[in-house]
């Protein structure tokens, strides 16, 4: 059964074990839909913007590069164990801004991601990608708990 409603599903993911289930349920959906997923990895470098480049701030990209390309390779191995295509990328900058300028500039339908569930004091100390997307986004965003 294919649909016309879900054709390109983004599920973005930080690597986690919180991201596994929201890739379960992406994947699924995806697989129900005959859509295509496009796995989404932001490496973070917002926080690195007003350093100098140096070797060090290289080794933590590098580093960062690498979780990325786990992750989205994990998505990739999921998906296609259940025969669902999915397209690998690694994108870099701030993630929520960067989930959603990708989400509207490749026709996707749905942006799928998990959230870690934090609230009061620890979500405001450390923000919300997820929150942020879904606040700000113009594409039906699914929040999956862990």
């Amino acid at each position: 059964m294919t649909s016309e409603f879900y054709r390109n599903i983004v599920i973005a993911t930080d690597g986690s074990e919180n991201s596994d289930r929201a890739i379960s349920y992406g994947i699924e959906i995806a697989k129900m839909s005959g859509a295509t997923v496009h796995a989404l990895y932001v490496v973070d470098t917002s926080s690195f913007s007003s350093i100098p480049m140096d070797a060090g701030w290289e080794a933590m990209y590098e580093i960062l590069k690498n979780e990325g390309n786990k992750a989205i390779s994990y998505v990739k191995e999921t998906g296609e164990a259940t025969g669902v295509e999915v397209k690998e990328i690694l994108g870099e900058g701030h993630p929520s801004n960067e989930i959603i300028d990708f989400a509207e500039n490749n026709n996707v339908d749905l942006i799928v991601m998990g959230t870690h569930g934090k609230s009061g004091i620890d979500r405001f100390l450390l923000g919300s990608v997820a929150e942020k997307v879904v606040r700000n986004s113009k594409i039906p965003v699914m929040v999956v708990r862990s």
